[in-house]
């Protein structure tokens, strides 16, 4: 059979990409959902437990420290072990640690469990985002990857649809059935993953050349081989540990800071919309809706964004969308006392507008680093990013409590405008770019 010299960054999408972005994307709907659902049931575990405006913030927190720890060492055994092995480890620990809440009656139990459910989400990120996109083709790269982060405000408003739904049916222990749901959601995900190939790429920067080749053959037909495969003889070798000081030091602190600027406002709303919006002055009916409605435009906002990663391209869309979030956000603040049907337009305009920064999230790690460190820098950005995240959001009570609504809407206004000063300085255009043209530090 004659062989096929189209490279395999240039081929169509095929029925095994589609397999490939509902295995990964699955996995950003389970994120969503975990991350959000202790907004849910936090104000019920905090009345019965108790909870002083420390453990809130912790238990809200929780989980992002278990990113925060996972992101460093998931990322490293992603890139030393492969894909693969790794790629059933988050469902597994989802479903066994949601499952446990049934049982606990302590706040560090609580703690624990998101934690390790945090730790999931950690080797999530690096792995299951490192394994589409070392298949997918490049003009398919960007717009897939922004997919993944829609799929997780889907998942993060899924969490309040049904998390309150079954608050609503299940009483005053409802919380415990909350914060157990996600494992109705791990289950598919941990059988819908069996059978996926480990990355012919990674396959390759381990000298696994004949096992890359089969893998080729299996998802891209008989036709095609090795050589289709332009990172054998175009990708230079970078190791984790000479990392800073083979010139990529600049782009991981890229990836952790407008990564972190880009979501520590959005888990701080997220942890306590209630609270937050109770601060606003929305109560009743305007608190239910509204919270339902934000998480809704946060998926709108993304979903306009996404095409906008290949047209617009990467660089101008992430300034843009930190400057007009930042603006967004210092109009709550200085609007806090206002209107509700103002209040909401503002908090509306900002997850609008931060959804370009929200889907470049996956983008730009996943395309800046060569396949020796994809996942390690996907994983270490996320890391930086969560660490800031659980920060931010244990302090919600306490600023909300200290200096109020408004200041506190200006401080996360602060945060994007620190995200949009490193994005001029620091964000690179990959758009069109192969993976190892986007990921060269020569260009």
């Amino acid at each position: 059979m004659q062989k096929n010299t189209t490279s395999i960054e240039d081929v169509p999408l095929n029925g095994f990409h589609q397999l490939l972005t509902v295995r990964s994307g699955g996995g950003w709907v389970m994120d969503g959902y975990i991350l959000s659902i202790i907004g849910v049931a936090l104000m019920q575990v905090s009345a019965e437990l108790k909870l002083s405006g420390f453990w809130e913030g912790m238990i809200a927190a929780s989980a992002l420290l278990g990113i925060f720890f996972a992101g460093f060492f998931g990322g490293w055994l992603t890139d030393k072990l492969g894909r693969q092995k790794l790629y059933f480890v988050p469902p597994l620990l989802f479903i066994v640690c949601s499952l446990a809440h049934l049982w606990v009656e302590s706040a560090l139990a609580i703690f624990l469990l998101r934690f390790i459910i945090g730790i999931g989400v950690g080797i999530e990120y690096p792995v299951a985002s490192s394994l589409l996109v070392e298949f997918l083709p490049s003009k398919s790269r960007g717009p897939r990857l922004a997919a993944l982060t829609i799929l997780w405000f889907a998942g993060a408003a899924l969490a309040y649809i049904a998390g309150n739904a079954i608050l609503s049916a299940a009483g005053p222990d409802g919380w415990h059935w909350v914060l157990a749901s996600p494992a109705l959601l791990g289950v598919p995900l941990l059988l819908v993953r069996l059978g996926t190939p480990e990355s012919a790429r990674w396959l390759v920067s381990k000298g696994r050349h004949a096992q890359a080749d089969g893998v080729i053959k299996k998802v891209y037909g008989p036709g095609f081989s090795l050589a289709n495969m332009p990172v054998v003889a175009a990708e230079k070798k970078v190791s984790l540990g000479t990392l800073i000081q083979s010139g990529y030091g600049k782009r991981l602190m890229f990836v952790g800071v407008f990564w972190a600027c880009s979501v520590i406002p959005v888990f701080a709303v997220y942890a306590f919309v209630p609270k937050v919006l109770d601060a606003l002055h929305l109560t009743g009916d305007w608190a239910a809706y509204g919270s339902i409605a934000i998480t809704l435009l946060f998926v709108v906002g993304c979903i306009v964004a996404t095409p906008l990663v290949n047209s617009m391209g990467r660089r101008p869309l992430l300034i843009w969308s930190f400057l007009l979030s930042a603006l967004a956000l210092l109009g709550l603040g200085t609007f806090s006392d206002a209107a509700e049907w103002l209040v909401l337009t503002f908090f509306g305009l900002y997850a609008l507008f931060i959804g370009g920064a929200q889907v470049l999230q996956l983008v730009y790690p996943n395309e800046i680093f060569p396949t020796d460190i994809r996942a390690a820098g996907v994983g270490i950005g996320a890391s930086i990013s969560r660490i800031g995240a659980a920060v931010g959001t244990w302090l919600v009570p306490l600023s909300l409590a200290s200096i109020g609504i408004g200041h506190t809407m200006y401080a996360a206004a602060a945060v994007s405008i620190v995200g949009l000063l490193v994005s001029i300085w620091l964000a690179p255009e990959t758009r069109g770019m192969s993976l190892e043209d986007a990921a060269s530090l020569n260009r």
